[in-house]
């Protein structure tokens, strides 16, 4: 253990203690009490409607990784008790239908495999042992079949791809042969292999791992693994970040349904994403149950009775931030209809009550992620939680079962009765975390931006705020630029980080960020350096306005992935407003990033096309046309794995603010992707940001 990480190590063991004994002196909030926070996810509520099993995250500081395992609650808020503690790391628990088992993922023995453990106690039972990783698993409803996701090269079995793997390891060459594109997607280069999902009898792995095995095979000879998507050239999960949740078993067991993209050398450039259904067995070839619909179809679930298949739908292709309607097809071959076709908001997920009659789902909704019921027959919507950021909504029996959280803490676990409402919290993980924690206090206020239109943004004030005090200003700048900025809690860029280090923190929902109506989010399409620009500069205004407390002579201007590219662009157009500048993934020349990107479809709609057909776009609202306005002091941060946003735009942008003679720094990070992930990376991050600050504004 190195210095820093013993350093950190007993810093985190000295608040555990601490607040084990009920002594806790607070502190201004920083990264490492963000990265002391256990993270929340995935609740699974078991058959008896009651019991949950969910995924706690902690932070390893030593593995220098998060390390999660499974614990046990109910609805009635008992004592949460772990299941899994294995230091390797557990996830993605599914129930068997007894409520016996909970089946779960784990690496314990040295690849992620399937395991199985008693709810009543007992040992973790290696389940399988597949020549591969397996990336993700379903549970059939009837318990006869497990689901899991492999990556295989098409038409090749699990050894197969295993044996193909192995010998290109062991060749002298090293050079890859494309002959389409995606070559790399997200951080991954591309190999040939898709991600595709098999079934198993658990019949067949009942006992768990057997020895009986022919020679040389590296499964036992009478497990039957089925690969439903036998021949086909597509990926489910949906990469980079699909999951589990991509597909489903149909309440009989018998047919598998699956979200894929089999466009074949398009799918850069495409987002005809359909579902399928095929046998459990992989008798028949998948079916297309979405043909009709060349936009993006995602989230099978079907209605508790198994006679409606419920989805989420687009109805725009090549346009990834278009409105999701929820859609009911009568299974398996009847008509579909569009259930939210009027409600302007986008549903996240889909959970029907137990006689089908009502879907809950969250949406993002003004700066909150709000929890919703929709009457299946009239379609009516009503608002059930408005505040705060609401996930992974599950329905136990006469409550429903969600996590919570806002800019002022974590997800936690909550509770809500159906019918008499009264949202509770389950879990309490973090509570005196929080308590030890000195936190700002959150607002959101409203203006009017473009056009009068009016424009949302929060504000957090600083720790230990005194009103009659002047604080610097961090000013941050989110991503997507389909996103938002809202009351919740981020693992990356939190505004409390700010706020623990003495700023008040500014976050503009400009035009073009979600949960504001599609038109809202719509706008943001060929005028990335309009609209928003114009917002952010009034947002900015009416807050300085607002809160006279904040001094605005000395605002620092942060943003990632598109807030990197507004940060170019703010350094060009508006040179003379800010002390200093934070440019984290950021273009500088949106016409050559376009030949650098993966995912085509998002530069080809925001900007009406490609750079051959419409350059006129692309050069509308570029950075670097105005690098030679350029006169602020700028810190460049870059991942080496971003393979969204190159890492050569970071160092394009560092190389202008150099030979420009503008101070400047550049972190880089050779083993980060589009995000900062790893927990000593994140520190660093945090360190240097918030020492940048300070150097040009206190």
């Amino acid at each position: 253990m190195n210095a820093r990480t013993r350093q950190l190590s007993l810093w985190f063991v000295t608040v555990i203690a601490s607040v084990s004994t009920g002594q806790v002196a607070t502190h201004p909030f920083s990264v490492h009490d963000m990265l002391a926070m256990d993270r929340i996810s995935d609740p699974r509520v078991g058959p008896d409607e009651n019991t949950i099993a969910f995924v706690v995250r902690s932070t390893d500081l030593e593995g220098n990784r998060g390390r999660t395992n499974i614990w046990l609650t109910t609805v009635e808020d008992s004592a949460p008790r772990r299941l899994t503690s294995d230091p390797a790391g557990d996830s993605n628990p599914r129930w068997s239908p007894d409520g016996q088992h909970v089946w779960f993922l784990s690496t314990r023995s040295g690849s992620s495999q399937v395991w199985r453990i008693p709810v009543q106690g007992g040992e973790a039972r290696q389940m399988t042992d597949l020549p591969l990783d397996v990336g993700t698993l379903n549970v059939s409803p009837t318990g006869t079949h497990i689901a899991i996701s492999m990556e295989v090269f098409p038409a090749l079995s699990p050894a197969d791809t295993r044996k193909k793997l192995d010998k290109i390891e062991n060749r002298k060459a090293t050079g890859l042969l494309y002959e389409s594109v995606f070559i790399r997607h997200w951080d991954t280069w591309k190999d040939g292999r898709r991600s595709h999902v098999f079934v198993i009898p658990v019949s067949e792995t009942a006992g768990g791992v057997k020895e009986d095995r022919d020679e040389g095979s590296v499964m036992p000879a009478s497990w039957k693994l089925a690969d439903v998507m036998l021949g086909m050239d597509a990926d489910c999960p949906n990469k980079p970040f699909g999951g589990p949740e991509d597909y489903t078993f149909s309440p009989g067991g018998q047919f598998l349904v699956f979200c894929a993209r089999d466009v074949g050398r398009e799918e850069p450039w495409s987002t005809d994403f359909d579902l399928y259904s095929v046998p459990i067995d992989g008798s028949d070839k998948p079916r297309c149950l979405t043909e009709d619909n060349e936009a993006w179809d995602a989230l099978p679930v079907f209605s508790p009775d198994g006679k409606t298949l419920a989805y989420l739908a687009m109805s725009r292709p090549k346009y990834e931030s278009d409105r999701w309607r929820i859609k009911l097809m009568t299974w398996p071959n009847g008509p579909t209809r569009t259930l939210t076709e009027a409600w302007d908001r986008s549903p996240s997920s889909i959970a029907f009550n137990p006689d089908g009659t009502l879907i809950y789902t969250s949406a993002a909704n003004r700066g909150q992620r709000s929890l919703y019921r929709v009457e299946v027959e009239p379609g009516r919507v009503t608002t059930l939680v408005r505040y705060g950021n609401v996930g992974s909504v599950r329905v136990a029996g006469s409550h429903l079962v969600f996590t919570l959280d806002d800019l002022q803490a974590p997800a936690e676990l909550y509770r809500r009765h159906v019918s008499a409402g009264h949202t509770t919290p389950i879990t309490h993980f973090n509570d005196e975390k929080v308590a030890s924690a000195q936190m700002g206090e959150s607002e959101q206020f409203q203006f009017p931006g473009w056009n009068g239109e009016t424009v949302y943004g929060y504000v957090v004030k600083p720790v230990d705020f005194d009103a009659s005090k002047k604080y610097p200003v961090a000013f941050l700048i989110h991503g997507g630029p389909q996103g938002s900025f809202g009351n919740h809690f981020h693992y990356r860029w939190n505004p409390q980080a700010y706020a623990g280090a003495g700023y008040a923190a500014i976050m503009i929902d400009f035009h073009g960020s979600t949960g504001y109506g599609q038109a809202f989010c719509d706008s943001i399409r060929g005028d990335w350096g309009g609209k928003p620009f114009e917002d952010l500069q009034k947002g900015l205004a009416a807050a300085l306005d607002r809160y006279p407390w904040m001094d605005g002579q000395r605002v620092a201007a942060l943003g990632a992935s598109f807030g990197g590219y507004m940060i170019n662009w703010i350094a060009g157009n508006w040179p003379d407003r800010f002390r200093c500048m934070v440019n984290h993934d950021g273009n500088l020349d949106e016409r050559a990033a376009y030949f650098m990107t993966e995912e085509l479809w998002f530069p080809e709609w925001d900007h009406h096309g490609t750079p051959w057909d419409n350059p006129e776009s692309y050069e509308k609202h570029n950075p670097l046309n105005f690098v030679k306005n350029w006169k602020t002091p700028m810190l460049v941060i870059h991942g080496a794995k971003d393979f969204r946003v190159v890492d050569t735009a970071g160092i394009s942008t560092f190389n202008a603010l150099q030979r420009r003679g503008i101070p400047s720094k550049s972190l880089y990070f050779p083993d980060e992707n589009h995000w900062v992930l790893k927990p000593h990376n994140s520190i660093q991050w945090h360190e240097t940001v918030i020492s940048w600050l300070d150097q040009w504004t206190k």
